[in-house]
């Protein structure tokens, strides 16, 4: 989640976004993330995302995943971003607008804390410089992470699962119950979502329309840096990512994947600038009728294994039959088993950390019911009380 600060350049509305994982140790940049910085944009003319070091988050949240790198390019490939910058501090204070020339930051409705227990927006809400966004249902690290450790098909759909209970309460759950700002739910996608996260626009005379097919799951920087060679194929290119249904997945990929479902996989590839179209539940089989509807110029795979349809064939015969296919070498290896593998790594010291930060989040949840209530004398919690129930 994150903070967004408006700004004026040169007459248009300017908006500063500083992007934290939402939960300790994984920073995997998720199509919530994207749906805020969405929101971002829509509040201004220009968005400037702040991204942490790896350094400020293993100090405030536990080891990252991705480099900080990998970080960087990934939030610079969602299409709502015009700048980042590079090592933004992780607490949000005046100097932190004002070296940027910001009137206000916004925050996701959640809560943010430091290392220290301490609130990070605390002294630019004291100051009134401070707004807040919607967070998006449905998707949390937390629930990302449990369907990569229960290994089940039918992960996607496990609320029920008392295995899956399970482990919920050993990610999100410290000893005195929920937070309401850590915890898993379930994504209900719906057409307005995929219209907000949709460009809307039609090919024009002179694309070149390229076609690329796949599971796309987890959405990571191995896919930026394949889309990124795939959009530079071409002077105007138009790239159509077909993305194919879970079972089909799950037939070729095999073990639980994938991890998000085809709802969860649209929006995330969606939100990539090097995306102009996505065709839901596209057929494994690159055939003539795909070809043909969409005029398509050429196809292209990776240097990733192209597995034989289910009737043995090759996937790509009628591509290669009109001498469209192509094979693209990101010069990235990185694929989504290797994201599972990083996080399987760390699991000890995500469950430690998460349930370490809904401890503090209770806490802080607790005493502004009080504050509210009157139990508590009403001032701030940003200030003596909040040292006090943050602790």
């Amino acid at each position: 989640h994150g903070l967004l600060i408006h700004r004026e350049r040169g007459g248009s509305l300017s908006v500063y976004f500083l992007l934290r994982p939402c939960d300790p140790c994984y920073d995997m940049v998720h199509y919530g993330h994207s749906n805020q910085l969405r929101q971002a944009k829509a509040m201004g003319d220009y968005l400037v995302v702040g991204v942490h070091t790896d350094g400020e988050i293993s100090k405030h949240k536990g080891p990252p995943v991705f480099t900080q790198a990998e970080r960087y390019k990934m939030v610079r490939a969602i299409k709502w971003v015009d700048e980042i910058v590079e090592g933004a501090p992780y607490v949000t204070t005046l100097d932190t607008l004002d070296k940027h020339s910001c009137d206000f930051c916004v925050h996701g409705d959640d809560i943010t804390l430091t290392v220290d227990g301490e609130d990070t927006y605390a002294e630019v809400k004291r100051e009134g410089r401070y707004r807040e966004c919607r967070r998006t249902q449905g998707v949390s690290t937390t629930d990302l992470v449990g369907r990569m450790l229960l290994m089940t098909k039918a992960h996607h759909s496990n609320l029920d699962n008392s295995n899956y209970q399970q482990h919920t309460d050993n990610f999100g759950k410290g000893p005195k119950g929920h937070s309401p700002w850590t915890g898993v739910s379930q994504f209900l996608q719906t057409s307005q979502k995929i219209i907000q996260f949709a460009s809307g626009k039609e090919p024009q005379p002179g694309d070149t329309i390229i076609y690329v097919a796949g599971a796309f799951d987890l959405f990571h920087i191995g896919h930026v840096d394949f889309l990124e060679a795939v959009y530079k194929l071409a002077e105007k290119p138009y790239v159509i990512v077909g993305l194919h249904f879970d079972q089909e997945v799950n037939r070729y990929k095999g073990k639980n994947y994938p991890i998000m479902n085809v709802h969860e996989r649209t929006l995330s590839v969606l939100a990539c600038r090097y995306v102009s179209e996505v065709v839901i539940g596209a057929p494994y089989a690159v055939g003539k009728d795909l070809l043909d509807h969409f005029k398509v110029d050429l196809v292209i795979h990776g240097k990733t294994e192209v597995f034989p349809d289910k009737d043995s064939s090759d996937p790509y015969a009628e591509p290669k039959k009109r001498g469209i296919f192509r094979t693209v070498d990101s010069g990235n290896s990185l694929t989504t088993d290797d994201i599972v593998q990083r996080i399987i790594e760390n699991r000890l010291q995500f469950e430690a950390r998460n349930q370490k930060k809904e401890a503090k989040e209770l806490a802080v949840f607790e005493a502004m019911k009080r504050q509210v209530e009157g139990a508590v004398p009403t001032r701030s919690i940003t200030t003596q009380t909040r040292t006090k129930y943050y602790s």
